[in-house]
Order: structure tokens, then sequence, then C-alpha cells
């Protein structure tokens, strides 16, 4: 009977195999590749040379435990086909990257149990600290978070009490800060067209109850479904458009304001002298489009930057001044509104 042939599987480089090509004991390879600054530069070059003869991979993990880290910061957004937060991603990457950590990066959509599932499968990662997108959160993700005693910072988003550190902005303010612009240029019958995320439906509150006290019936709305997209804006204005007349159209997004844009020139209306439209967020494409979108102005990139500065300087046990940040916002008047 003939025998069959045995598949050979490549084995991986091992710590020995590092040590027998550097000339050197295996504990030091293993000091010089988990705390360098403490041998010789002489010594980790070789090291650092028979690293990359064997290809031989460190386990992070593993160098990790004397040290207590594992120099991974998880990151969890709600999407990332969405500029609004694409450059806030890429600010905490960089910030993180310039201080020795790796992004880990989830996304876990608009609902807080995938949320908190993500979160509780992320922890067996064991990373150094967690950004978490917006304040709410279901209940056992904040019994988890407590439990793993790792530094959180929350953002996008404001409140009194964070889980432990933020940094964001007022949902609400800015949805009256819409409000008095609206009743400041004299539109009086405005529609709505909103995502039905948590955050923007802090802005509509806002919104609408700044225009109520000013005696203005509630605006009509036309809510779309996440995530929002420019088709989304281009329908959801032709529903809002064919259930009545309206002197100005505010969008939860500036994608939804392009999309609304595009549908109130195609019935041959002019934006802004029948219909404004007003959007939120200043994304890339906002102030080129025809016309500009009069929109809100969150800085994305500080968000991030600030968020990671704060969570490495409480890793490292670094002092900071503040554990909430409020980096405001700006209103854009341009020509849509």
């Amino acid at each position: 009977m003939p025998k069959t042939s045995r598949s050979l599987t490549p084995r991986a480089p091992t710590l020995d195999d590092v040590a027998r090509a550097a000339g050197l004991s295996s504990m030091t390879v293993s000091r010089a590749l988990n705390t360098p600054q403490v041998v010789r530069p002489a010594t980790l070059e070789k090291v650092l040379a028979a690293v990359k003869t064997t290809g031989y991979i460190p386990n992070a993990l593993a160098g990790g435990l004397a040290s207590r880290r594992s120099k991974l910061i998880a990151v969890v957004v709600p999407q990332i086909n969405n500029s609004m937060f694409v450059d806030t991603i890429q600010a905490i990457s960089d910030t993180l990257a310039a201080r020795g950590y790796h992004m880990l990066l989830c996304v876990a959509g608009y609902t807080t149990q995938t949320e908190a599932e993500l979160v509780a499968a992320l922890l067996s990662r064991r990373p150094d600290g967690i950004v978490l997108t917006g304040i709410h959160h279901a209940t056992e993700l904040k019994k988890v978070l407590l439990n793993a005693n790792v530094p959180v910072v929350e953002i996008w988003d404001l409140t009194p009490t964070p889980l432990d550190m933020l940094v964001g902005f007022s949902h609400e303010k800015v949805g009256q800060a819409t409000a008095e612009y609206l009743l400041r240029k004299g539109y009086r019958k405005p529609g709505l067209l909103w995502a039905v995320d948590q955050r923007a439906m802090q802005r509509k509150h806002g919104l609408c109850e700044t225009l109520a006290n000013r005696g203005i019936a509630p605006p009509v709305c036309v809510e779309v479904a996440l995530p929002a997209r420019f088709i989304s804006g281009r329908t959801g204005a032709a529903q809002l458009l064919d259930a009545g007349t309206f002197d100005a159209i505010v969008c939860s997004s500036d994608t939804l304001a392009q999309g609304a844009i595009t549908e109130v020139q195609s019935r041959g209306l002019r934006v802004p002298q029948d219909v404004a439209v007003i959007g939120f967020g200043d994304l890339e494409f906002a102030a080129v489009n025809q016309p500009a979108i009069t929109t809100v102005s969150v800085d994305r990139l500080v968000i991030g930057q600030r968020a990671a500065t704060m969570l490495a300087d409480r890793i490292e046990e670094k002092p900071f001044e503040q554990k909430i940040v409020d980096i405001g916002f700006h209103f854009v008047e341009r020509a849509s509104a």
C-alpha cells in the first residue's frame, strides 16, 4: 500500500531563531524587543537585523504583559463611508501613531446593542483604551467598561456625566442656533429632512423647541434611513415638496442638503430665492456646491486629535487639565440660505 506524503507546513520563525541569527541569548533578544531603551544600541541593531533576516514577528501581546500595555486603542464608529467620521478617524490614527499606539477600527452601526457586543469582544484583545462615538450606550456596555477599568473617551457629543472622558459639542445647541438663523433670515415655514440617529434627533429637538418658543408651528419632517446618502436627500426632498410649500428645507447633514438642492432645482425652483436649504457638518463639498451650502461647521480633526491625546495621556499617567472638552461649532452662511 503506497505511503501518503505528509505536507510540511513552514514553521514560523521563533525568538530562538532570532537569537541564533544575532549570536545572542534568547533573554537578551527578548529584552531588546520589549524594552529597547535598556540595551546597548549595538545590541539592538544586531537584534533588529536578525528579526529582518528571519522574518520573525514579535508577539506584541506577550511583550505587553510585562508593561501591562498592548499598545492597541479600539476606536468604535457607526460608519466609515461618511466624511463626517473619516476625518476624525484619521486624526485619531495619526495622533496615536505619533505616541506609539496602533488603532483598531471597528464599525458598530447605529444600534447600542451591536456596539455593546462589539466592545465586549474587543476587550478580549486587551486594548489600552477605547474611543466611543456618542454618549448613548446600552446599560450592559457601561457595566462591562466599568468592570474592565479601561480608559474611555466619548466623542461627537456632550454631557456633564461622561463614562470617563469626552470631546465633543452640544447637538441641541446646534439645533437652537439653526432655528435662530432661520428666524433671523425671515424663514417662517421650514420643512425638515432628517436622518434618524440619536445625535441628529438632539439637533432636531433643539431646533423645534426654539421655533415653538417663537410661535412657529412644528415643522413637517421627512425621516430618512441611515446611512444618509445623496439619493436619500433627493427622494426625501421630493416627499417634502409633494407634501406642501416651504420657504426652507433644513437637513440633518450636508449630504442630504446636496440631494435636496438637486431635487429643488429639478422642479424649476431657485435656491435660495424660492426654497433655502441648510445642512450640517461643513463637509468638503459644501463650499464648492452650486449653490454653496449654508451649514454648521465642526472641527472634526480637533475632535480626533484631542481624544487621542487625552487617551494616551491617561494611559501613560500624565496630567491633563480637563476630562470634558467642548470644542463648540460655528454657523457658516453661504449661498443656499
